[in-house]
């Protein structure tokens, strides 16, 4: 028997992207239909609304279920809404074994999404899905495009090292290391383990992983789980990926190389991470880290190594 889901969305004036995203739902390879949980909060341009006509478009292939809401100014920002959203979608399916999918309303995932994910679930099991630029705005935004796979080259090399110094029994390679809230499974029951995701005004997506992994929780990045998101450069949330992206536009149009921790630390945490592995154990471990000052970011984002011509 498949294992129930629910895909659960914070939206805030996203009337244009939302029924992409809906869309692309429609379009999943699961047989049955699919359960959206989404929470239109403080907007003004009709997002409730699109995302209803959007819905009505699929003829029952989307159940769609909408709590729109006006959170109090100091409340309105992402922790409240994706708890909400996760909320919402935990007591619609009222049961431990079903599993809670997150994703942001500007996301738009491939048609075996979210049968990747159900294969890869289980009940101790938080599942990141990398994240992809949508190809789609390539050409409207080249150089975030180039600086993103010069970071994936980045990334890449970071994980051989860990692999090699400090490998985790249940997140072998290959594996990617996203575990964001625009792709990121856990089944009912450990999410209320956890304690539902923490109303923060940012990183809530980070604290809820923390907080499964504190209660037995085991974080995996399975290759076969992705999702594309928009490129833009202005987003709705603090602390979001489309500011950092802004970042990087500012960057490069001056010329300048974004800065990254190099190496040799990333090898140094490893190995601290090896070390307090055995003395803490998982959980511990991850809240360990976060008190931790930051690397330095002291090198220059590598170039891309291109093979050469035959």
């Amino acid at each position: 028997m498949t294992r129930p889901v629910v895909v659960c969305v914070p939206a805030r004036n996203e009337a244009k992207r939302l029924p992409v995203l809906l869309a692309a739902l429609a379009h999943q390879t699961l047989p049955s239909p699919i359960n959206v949980a989404l929470c239109v909060n403080n907007s003004a341009d009709g997002s409730a609304e699109a995302a209803q006509a959007a819905a009505a478009k699929t003829d029952g292939r989307l159940r769609l279920k909408l709590l729109n809401c006006e959170f109090a100014p100091e409340q309105a920002h992402a922790g409240s809404a994706r708890r909400a959203a996760m909320e919402l979608g935990a007591e619609w399916l009222n049961d431990d074994d079903a599993l809670l999918v997150s994703t942001d309303a500007d996301c738009r995932p491939p048609a075996n999404w979210l049968e990747a994910n159900l294969a890869s679930a289980g009940p101790l099991r938080i599942v990141g899905g990398r994240i992809e630029l949508d190809e789609r705005e390539a050409d409207t935004w080249p150089l975030l495009f180039d600086l993103r796979h010069r970071f994936d080259d980045y990334w890449s090399k970071v994980r051989t090292i860990e692999d090699a110094v400090d490998p985790v029994a249940w997140d072998l390679p290959p594996r990617h290391g996203d575990h964001t809230g625009a792709s990121l499974a856990l089944t009912v029951g450990l999410y209320r383990a956890a304690g539902g995701v923490p109303t923060i005004p940012s990183g809530e997506d980070r604290a809820l992983v923390a907080a499964a992994v504190a209660v037995g929780g085991e974080l995996i990045h399975p290759p076969t789980i992705w999702t594309r998101t928009s490129a833009r450069p202005e987003g709705r949330a603090n602390g979001g990926m489309a500011e950092e992206l802004r970042g990087w536009l500012v960057a490069g149009a001056d010329g300048i190389d974004p800065k990254v921790p190099a190496f040799h630390h990333w090898q140094s945490r490893a190995l601290w991470r090896r070390a307090m592995r055995r003395a803490l154990g998982p959980g511990e471990l991850m809240l360990a880290e976060a008190k931790l000052p930051p690397m330095p970011c002291d090198m220059a984002l590598p170039q891309r190594v291109r093979a050469s011509a035959a």
